[in-house]
């Protein structure tokens, strides 16, 4: 823990939450990660090791109870839900861009979809299965198998019909996810191009949920046309 050296209610949040990675797992843990491995999978550039230290950090600060194997926010994490989601409209206003490359992972950005999928925008079926395949990248498909209690994402073909195929460009799809483009105008544009059954291509954007910075970078975008 960096110590500042100054008597300051600020200087001590920063001891606690100004360590690099701090506030993305705070993050992660206020949108429901709960599980290491879940955390894990939405920071895949931050090690098991560094992971684990920066758990315990929270878990010594009480921030974090480490219960059998899930990681629950106390109440002090709870109320930084109004600071890190501020840093989120701020940024969306005066920090937000064009996504650069080396912030399109596609692996990062269908587990973050995989939960913000509402399965009950497709009816009452036992499973919806999704295919996206991306134009470009390392790793360019990905399914995500809907079902009411859960919704899976698999890098292999789970071996179910598909019901629903997603063709993107990848900086468009995480500019849907994330606000900054609507759905609408990316279909239009064919930077992503939906087909399947068409009902369940009809009810796809309103199963998307999307990310909790949405309605903060839909703002900034708003005021800036």
């Amino acid at each position: 823990m960096a110590r500042y050296g100054q008597y300051c209610p600020i200087t001590r949040s920063l001891e606690l939450l100004g360590d690099r990675w701090t506030l993305l797992i705070v993050r992660d843990l206020l949108v429901g990660a709960e599980r290491f491995n879940e955390l894990a999978r939405g920071l895949p550039r931050l090690s098991r090791g560094l992971l684990s230290k920066r758990l315990d950090h929270l878990e010594r600060a009480g921030l974090v109870d480490h219960v059998d194997d899930r990681y629950l926010p106390t109440q002090a994490c709870q109320d930084l839900r109004p600071i890190v989601f501020g840093l989120a409209e701020w940024g969306a206003r005066w920090a937000f861009g064009e996504p650069r490359a080396d912030e399109l992972d596609a692996t990062v950005l269908l587990w973050w979809m995989r939960g913000g999928v509402d399965a009950s925008a497709f009816g009452q079926r036992e499973r919806t299965v999704l295919h996206v395949r991306f134009r470009s990248g390392t790793r360019r498909r990905f399914w995500l198998v809907v079902q009411t209690a859960d919704v899976s994402l698999c890098f292999v073909d789970p071996g179910f019909d598909v019901d629903v195929t997603i063709d993107a460009d990848l900086d468009a799809l995480y500019q849907v996810w994330d606000g900054r483009m609507e759905y609408g105008a990316a279909v239009r544009d064919r930077r992503v191009v939906v087909s399947g059954d068409t009902a369940l291509v009809r009810a796809l954007p309103r199963s998307l949920r999307l990310s909790p910075v949405a309605p903060y970078v839909r703002q900034a975008v708003a005021a800036s046309a």
